[in-house]
């Protein structure tokens, strides 16, 4: 059985967050991108088909060039994930404001007697 690759698996590995990087500032040319690195093309590449697999890429002909283009709306997937632990994080920060809070009125009015 085939498993699709998804966005996490694409993102996990520093070198396909750096072509994302490269690619959302502006399209790239393969050869362009392979030229920023220091393994072989065959290794970009092999990036490229997992970025285009999980569509954060895509690839335009022009001419006899072939420019990879970024489609961040996937990222949108790590966005959600991410957001609830930040509710979580939010949550615990909020609970930890209130009794730093309740503290500081205990210490003024004990200051008061």
């Amino acid at each position: 059985m085939i498993q699709r690759r998804d966005v996490f698996q694409a993102i996990a590995d520093p070198t396909r967050r750096q072509i994302i990087n490269m690619v959302a500032a502006k399209p790239l040319n393969v050869n362009t991108i392979a030229d920023s690195f220091d393994v072989s093309r065959q290794a970009i590449s092999l990036h490229i088909k997992i970025l285009i697999e999980c569509e954060l890429l895509k690839i335009k002909k022009q001419g006899r060039e072939r420019v990879c283009e970024a489609q961040l709306d996937q990222l949108n997937e790590v966005t959600l994930w991410l957001d609830r632990f930040r509710q979580h994080h939010e949550q615990k920060l909020d609970n930890l404001e209130t009794y730093l809070d309740k503290l500081k009125a205990e210490r003024n009015h004990g200051k008061q007697h």
